[in-house]
């Protein structure tokens, strides 16, 4: 776990490049849900999403090394990809960065743009990653994993910001992917000593998590196939399942139909863009229902591909 030196530690290095993301109680979602709903925007990032932070960190504490890593490597969907490359440029590092085929062009886009350098292999997530550890080896970079410490405690401080700016929060959604996000609000938490209740979210199209939640063990998927791309994981990270056992109520499916159902409900009721992650955590709660207390949903991100919002927006026109 990542105690409160270590995530005030992150921030410090976190507000060096970018300023708190707000958080808003929307009406028109508190009449949506039947209940007071808190949306914490991260969103509002530098790249549109609250991997930046865990990027921002990690980098940060390897440019102080003595000697500093020839060059970084990591492999992503998209979000961790454009943390690690915009960290890499700020601190003089070069990076590459191993995608699926067929990843969202945008996000390809805006990793080169941040100065990476991108390899694409394998059908998905899970194999990228492996070939981005194998390269690793072959070329002597330091391979940054899904779920190092360092980006832990760097995205555990937007938990930090929602926890100190609501008091009193009942019960938080947050989505699943490596797990880095929803151990950083277990983190932040526990490190304030409070109560509230933390609620993971997944694909029901890319489940591993879900499964290995009930059965308090890893379980692995074949497929993880769901427009909401940054949790199409197949394989759980056990150090994440290891504090998500520990530390969360529970964990809630949803469907991509019901994403789609939130990325519209948040068009529409907060003209937010949120992704498809993003909109998961509104998807739960409306599928679960009014819950008691104040509620929060994390919206982790807004980099969704402009042909695949179009299409979404427009099935739900009337």
């Amino acid at each position: 776990m990542i105690g409160q030196d270590e995530l005030e530690a992150a921030a410090a290095r976190v507000y060096a490049a970018m300023l708190p993301t707000p958080q808003y109680a929307w009406p028109l979602l508190a009449r949506r849900c039947i209940g007071e709903v808190w949306v914490k925007h991260e969103n509002h990032t530098p790249t549109g999403a609250f991997k930046i932070r865990g990027g921002l960190n990690l980098v940060g504490e390897l440019a102080a090394r003595t000697p500093r890593p020839a060059g970084i490597i990591t492999a992503t969907r998209g979000n961790h990809g454009q943390s690690i490359a915009l960290a890499a440029q700020r601190h003089g590092f070069s990076c590459t960065v191993v995608v699926p085929h067929g990843n969202s062009s945008d996000k390809n886009e805006a990793m080169r743009a941040f100065g990476a350098t991108l390899v694409e292999f394998g059908r998905d997530f899970d194999e990228a990653r492996e070939h981005a550890g194998l390269l690793a080896r072959e070329r002597d970079l330091h391979f940054v994993g899904p779920f190092d410490r360092e980006l832990v405690a760097g995205v555990g401080t937007y938990a930090l910001e929602l926890l100190r700016a609501v008091p009193g929060l009942d019960t938080i959604y947050v989505p699943i992917g490596c797990g880095s996000g929803i151990c950083g609000l277990v983190s932040a938490r526990d490190a304030l000593g409070l109560k509230t209740r933390v609620v993971g979210v997944v694909s029901a199209h890319a489940n591993c998590y879900a499964q290995s939640f009930a059965a308090k063990r890893a379980v692995q998927t074949d497929r993880a196939d769901t427009l909401a791309d940054g949790m199409a994981v197949r394989v759980p990270v056990p150090a994440a399942l290891d504090v998500i056992l520990r530390g969360v109520e529970r964990i809630v499916e949803v469907t991509d139909a019901e994403v789609e159902g939130a990325i519209r409900a948040l068009f529409s009721d907060t003209h937010q863009v949120a992704e498809g992650a993003g909109a998961a955590p509104l998807a739960a709660l409306v599928k679960e229902g009014p819950q008691p207390g104040r509620t929060a949903l994390i919206l982790s991100g807004g980099n969704i591909d402009r042909a695949l919002y179009a299409r979404i927006l427009l099935a739900g026109w009337s």
